[in-house]
């Protein structure tokens, strides 16, 4: 399984503290979305940086790039028009919570 990271980048600054109602509302099903595959055991971790530009950051396994594509695309944020996401290949090289906090290149 590999390793994927999309950002979500909103269509303006200080997206956070201006959406309107529908982006409200695409972003709620988006949150419930990331809690399903972090359920499912999918999402590493999922959150946005803040301040000014808010962009959001989703690190997640899927088998190739077609499904990590697939996943992304059907964000609901994407998938409505709300933001615009960047798909690319990642490895969790260090993580707090490994038993080394290592991971090899191998794995």
């Amino acid at each position: 399984m590999s390793e994927w990271v999309y950002f979500i980048h909103p269509p303006r600054e200080n997206f956070a503290e201006a959406m309107t109602e529908a982006e409200d509302e695409a972003w709620g099903r988006h949150f419930e979305r990331l809690k399903r595959m972090l359920a499912e055991g999918s999402l590493v971790l999922a959150g946005p940086t803040l301040g000014q530009v808010n962009t959001g950051i989703t690190i997640f396994e899927a088998p190739d790039r077609a499904a990590a594509e697939r996943l992304m695309a059907e964000d609901p944020v994407i998938a409505e028009g709300f933001a615009r996401g960047e798909l690319r290949e990642f490895r969790v090289s260090l993580l707090r919570g490994r038993a080394d906090g290592v991971r090899s290149k191998t794995e």
